[in-house]
């Protein structure tokens, strides 16, 4: 008899996540729930951790939770090697994020924010997809995706550092996927526009076509296991950035510094 295929979303048994704790890294560790799957959650709130890790395991999963601050690029490099020497991870997922707007009055984020965005957003997952590479490289197969966004299209007065750092982050990713391709590893960046997560209900404004997070997951998930280069949604934000490609520089500013978008106050 002849062995069953197993559908997409099943072909890989040891799926490593960062930000896993909510939001898309949740959604994705759900998603990819199943017996014989092994997933690796790193996020920084233990509580929530242990909550995803107990839904992944009612699928059937394997879940190991390790929670730690990814501004510690030399700790999570150290994780990330005791994980991939005790079982290979055959697909890396950097989905842990860090975003924020610049306050009234401000005409930056903080250097402290700055300092903090840019270890979680760029230093720390190019430091992990590079180990990555190293070994999926010699295996010879591997997926690795990093979350980008939208932002990192537009010079966004709003937020220099986030869209800054989502734009390295791109950058790094498809140069990687250069790099990767000949020896069987495939690099996917994902530039989403607004989902509905705990770091998108943090903002007060406009989020247009906003996303739900279970809907974002499939996407994302569909992407990585296809090995696609890039995958930019809604559809919208492909011609917002064809459309700013064109317009004069000076333009084009003037437009985006019209944006209102601003943090909620935390609540009480």
């Amino acid at each position: 008899m002849s062995e069953k295929k197993l559908p997409e979303r099943n072909v890989r048994h040891h799926i490593l996540i960062t930000g896993a704790s909510s939001g898309i890294g949740a959604a994705l560790a759900e998603y990819y729930a199943r017996p014989g799957v092994t997933l690796s959650l790193w996020g920084r709130n233990p509580e929530r951790l242990a909550k995803v890790a107990t839904l992944v395991e009612g699928k059937g999963a394997t879940a190991q939770v390790l929670s730690l601050d990814l501004t510690d690029a030399q700790a999570a490099l150290a994780a990330f090697i005791k994980a991939d020497d005790a079982l290979p991870v055959d697909i890396l997922i950097n989905s842990a994020g860090l975003s924020d707007v610049t306050k009234p009055g401000e005409v930056s984020e903080t250097a402290e924010v700055a300092l903090a965005m840019s270890m979680v957003n760029f230093s720390t997952p190019t430091t992990l997809g590079c180990e990555a590479a190293k070994r999926m490289s010699a295996r010879r197969s591997g997926r690795i995706a990093f979350l980008g966004s939208v932002a990192s299209f537009h010079d966004l007065p709003l937020a220099p550092v986030y869209s800054g750092s989502k734009a390295g982050i791109g950058r790094f990713s498809t140069a990687l996927r250069a790099a990767l391709t000949p020896y069987g590893v495939l690099v996917t960046l994902i530039a989403p526009g607004f989902i509905n997560t705990p770091m998108s209900q943090k903002l007060d404004g406009n989020q247009p076509f906003l996303v739900p997070v279970d809907k974002a997951a499939r996407k994302i998930a569909r992407a990585i296991n296809k090995g696609q280069a890039v995958l930019v949604f809604p559809w919208i934000f492909q011609a917002t950035r064809l459309l700013e490609a064109v317009l004069p520089m000076p333009l084009a500013h003037r437009i985006l510094r019209k944006l209102q978008i601003m943090e909620n106050a935390p609540s009480k």
